[in-house]
């Protein structure tokens, strides 16, 4: 097969100015504000990557990708006010800072979370944790300007994808792949926050970390993108035979799991229900009635990789214009978007029309590349 042309896109500008968009932030802030209402509270103390970069409308908040948080958001009935170390509030005002937040700071070395609390009238905001599923209930629904900018993030980690994967060879090793995938992702302005590959000799591991080992005749590789605060997520398998015909037919079963997935990925459904729905799934494709236990299998994405993971326990209502992530897999297959429940029903968001596909229960899903 003829590689493609490479994807060009890069979203954004330089220099880099706040992505907050000014009506979605109001909606955002009525939402808090209702919070605080329901728990009759008047502050709310914002202090994880999700919740920040969710009610900053896509500032970005981190230095280290593995580090918590440079800075708090203090939100009052007066308005809001983000708190960061000396050293970044230059940074954070010149290219992070939505219109209307004030800006305080605090040394270096001083207390982050707690200088941002003393801001509230009474020096006792209510705390983040205190109201977990509230905020994650506000965050489900996706606004106009970040449903944009996270079907562009998805398109931006799929394109890297087939820019990579179409230029691998059976020699090049998992540690070469991820690198090329990193390189194309941070083009594109994101952040790779998970790279995964596992060539034919590490096929059995689902969270396969690269090694040196080459690729040989098949391969899996994972993508996690981070760009605004917001996560686009992408599995894709590139394989250099015609593979046999339990591969192809595992492939095609799987792509079926995910079908009954994504029917039962409706707004007002519970995701316990389909996370019964998923367990049956795998069983009714022939991958047995145990084949959920050996990995996740995804839920609600956006600001966050899963928000949450799926499981019996976690009862969310879904709702109109929800992103998700499932990834429903067996030995040796995966199979995993990005994705946008509308009003016609599942819009896939990680799409490139240079990668093979098959339609499965009317939408274009990933085929195994054999470049």
């Amino acid at each position: 097969m003829t590689a493609p042309a490479q994807s060009t896109t890069v979203s954004g500008a330089a220099p880099r100015t706040a992505p907050g968009n000014a009506a979605d932030r109001e909606v955002k802030r009525r939402r808090v504000l209702d919070i605080l209402d329901a728990a009759g509270r008047d502050s709310l103390l914002l202090t994880t990557h999700t919740a920040l970069t969710w009610y900053l409308d896509g500032s970005r908040v981190h230095i280290s990708l593995a580090g918590d948080p440079i800075a708090a958001l203090l939100v009052d009935r007066e308005g809001d006010h983000l708190v960061t170390f000396n050293n970044e509030a230059g940074r954070i005002a010149a290219e992070e800072l939505p219109q209307g937040v004030s800006l305080h700071t605090v040394p270096w070395h001083g207390p982050l979370h707690a200088t941002a609390a003393a801001l509230a009238g009474d020096g006792n905001p209510l705390f983040e944790s205190a109201v977990t599923a509230e905020l994650r209930a506000a965050r489900q629904q996706l606004l106009p300007a970040e449903a944009a900018r996270y079907a562009q993030l998805s398109a931006d980690a799929a394109a890297a994808m087939t820019d990579v994967l179409y230029g691998a060879t059976p020699e090049t090793t998992e540690f070469e792949l991820v690198a090329g995938l990193a390189a194309r992702i941070v083009s594109v302005g994101a952040e790779p926050l998970v790279l995964l590959c596992n060539g034919s000799g590490r096929s059995d591991f689902r969270h396969p970390l690269a090694t040196h080992a080459p690729l040989g005749r098949r391969a899996m590789a994972v993508v996690c993108a981070r760009r605004d605060g917001l996560v686009a997520n992408v599995t894709r398998w590139v394989a250099f035979d015609a593979g046999t015909r339990q591969e192809l037919d595992a492939e095609a079963r799987i792509a079926a799991v995910e079908a009954d997935i994504f029917r039962a990925t409706v707004p007002g459904a519970r995701l316990n229900d389909v996370f019964a729905e998923i367990q049956t799934a795998y069983e009714r494709h022939g991958f047995g009635a145990d084949q959920w236990k050996q990995h996740h299998q995804g839920g609600p994405a956006g600001y966050a990789g899963r928000d949450p993971r799926v499981t019996a326990d976690v009862t969310d209502t879904i709702v109109l214009n929800q992103p998700f992530t499932w990834n429903p897999s067996g030995p040796g297959v995966k199979i995993e978007d990005t994705v946008l429940l509308t009003e016609g029903g599942i819009q896939v968001l990680s799409l490139d029309d240079r990668w093979p596909a098959a339609e499965v229960d009317g939408r274009r899903r990933p085929l195994t590349l054999r470049p």
